[in-house]
């Protein structure tokens, strides 16, 4: 077998490794047999020259294969699992996840940490006070069989290749790797169980995936490593010209959930979560049509049950009841707004200056390991294409000091766009990739 050296070496002059390096690779990378910093040197030698289908295929299940691989059929519901591909001010797991168990699914879920300037679900759950993400094998079984949803962070037993490896691309500018990507996200997919998997494929200036051709080809690769494992696989891509929600920051963007939850919140933000668990209902088989499906998943929104069943959820995984006390969510020390410096209608937010803002203020990492304030970031107090006069709030900047406030303040003024004229509307969904190939959204 060659060395990591070598491989290195190989993938940086462009050469595809054979399915048995790369599962050597993995395999010692897993048990500290390679340091981080050949990993970091690999990794971004993938970013430079990529790799193949079959590349990402073999680096995918050895990922998998890294750890346990989750047994559900005994379950007894519908075992689905949603992934986003990373955006700003998108909390749409933590109000699917409910929603889909309240519809009667099974919700079998392993999620990441944030990733460069997108947020990640498991910082923003634990910023819940006593809520735990980290679940044994038995444990997960046990909450999906009693209330059909469970949520763990990964572990060392289930993709432990890739939590390591998750954890080094996040400082080591190797985040945008379309490869990479899909088989960090897929090798969690396939580990974790599920029979049924909605992958939301973030587009545009605020995701990884930047354009709608891009977008395309990762989907594709996704779709066609899942339904080559035996799973149910569909890509639907979603835009991120804008932030999804109006709050960015981990436990501001639970309280903005619990809001969605409540049959209130970001009217936007609330139509994208109600599509994609429509989404998700159908590929499972629980609805004949996306109308169908619609109907009753406002209904579970409007009645009340789903907000329940995310109380129930948090409080099976310790956490406390900050449904019925909003106030036990962290609350940063200091606040400050910004003031709009004169009228006109809000052309654009920047969706990727706003989530580099947030990480200023503390909500995200800039190295390995860095704690972060799950308190920290912003609220926005407007949308694209609302009209502001001079003076109007803007947005809410939540910090522990002035310093990162002055700092993050300066970034966030330059997201915002204003001019005379309303703004082109940019569509929620754009397409979805399937079996078939891409579909485009009709218009």
């Amino acid at each position: 077998m060659k060395s990591m050296t070598q491989l290195i070496t190989d993938k940086k002059a462009g050469q595809a490794h054979t399915e048995e390096e790369l599962q050597w690779l993995v395999e010692n990378y897993t048990n500290d047999g390679i340091p981080d910093y050949q990993m970091s040197a690999w990794l971004m030698a993938v970013c430079w020259q990529g790799m193949t289908f079959d590349e990402t295929k073999a680096l995918t299940l050895a990922m998998m294969r890294s750890g346990t691989c989750l047994q559900l059929h005994s379950v007894g519901r519908p075992l689905i699992d949603k992934h986003s591909t990373g955006g700003v001010a998108d909390t749409t797991t933590l109000v699917l996840a409910p929603l889909l168990a309240a519809a009667g699914a099974g919700v079998a879920k392993m999620s990441g940490r944030g990733l460069g300037f997108t947020g990640g679900t498991i910082d923003k759950l634990e910023s819940i006070p006593g809520f735990s993400a980290t679940l044994q094998e038995e444990q997960f079984l046990a909450l999906l069989q009693k209330q059909g949803l469970a949520l763990t962070a990964q572990s060392a037993s289930i993709a432990p290749a890739d939590g390591k490896m998750y954890a080094l691309r996040d400082v080591t500018a190797t985040v945008d790797s379309l490869p990479l990507i899909a088989a960090s996200i897929m090798s969690k997919k396939l580990a974790a169980g599920a029979e049924h998997i909605l992958l939301d494929v973030k587009v545009g200036q605020g995701a990884f995936m930047q354009t709608k051709e891009v977008a395309v080809e990762l989907a594709r690769y996704m779709v066609a490593i899942g339904l080559g494992a035996g799973r149910n696989v569909k890509a639907v891509l979603t835009s991120m010209e804008q932030p999804l929600g109006l709050a960015v920051g981990n436990a501001l963007e639970v309280a903005e959930a619990i809001e969605i939850l409540r049959g209130r919140g970001p009217l936007h933000l609330r139509q994208v979560c109600l599509r994609l668990a429509a989404e998700a209902l159908c590929l499972a088989g629980m609805a004949k049509t996306q109308g169908e499906a619609d109907l009753q998943l406002t209904a579970l929104l409007d009645s009340g049950k789903a907000l329940e069943c995310f109380r129930q959820w948090i409080l099976s995984q310790g956490g406390a009841d900050i449904v019925a006390t909003p106030t036990l969510l962290p609350r940063a020390a200091l606040e400050e707004e910004l003031l709009s410096p004169y009228s006109g209608y809000v052309q654009q937010i920047q969706a990727r200056i706003i989530g580099e803002a947030s990480v200023a203020l503390g909500a995200g990492r800039r190295y390995k390991g860095e704690t972060l304030d799950l308190a920290a970031g912003l609220v926005l107090a407007c949308e694209q294409g609302d009209f502001v006069q001079k003076g109007q709030k803007l947005a809410t900047l939540h910090a522990a000091s002035a310093e990162k406030m002055a700092a993050a303040m300066k970034m966030i003024v330059a997201a915002f766009v204003l001019s005379e004229t309303p703004p082109l509307s940019y569509p929620d969904v754009l397409g979805w990739v399937d079996a078939d190939g891409f579909h485009a959204e009709a218009e």
